[in-house]
């Protein structure tokens, strides 16, 4: 058995994912719905949103200031 504490930050992707895309959305078919989840974790919550775990910054802007450091 797991302790619930493991699963907590894949818990905040999961709510923030149906907050912010899947509730916003009608999804025709399984391959629409794939789609729209790809575009929307890759084009918008790797690159575009700002996580406060890494100081309000986007993953784009934070690596590129590591690749500067």
């Amino acid at each position: 058995k797991g302790c619930p504490y493991d699963n907590a930050s894949i818990e905040s992707f999961h709510a923030i994912l149906k907050k912010e895309c899947v509730y916003l959305n009608t999804f025709i078919d399984h391959e629409h719905a794939k789609s729209v989840l790809f575009q929307y974790i890759e084009g918008f919550y790797n690159r575009k949103r700002i996580h406060s775990s890494i100081d309000y910054m986007t993953p784009e802007q934070y690596e590129n200031m590591c690749r500067a450091a």
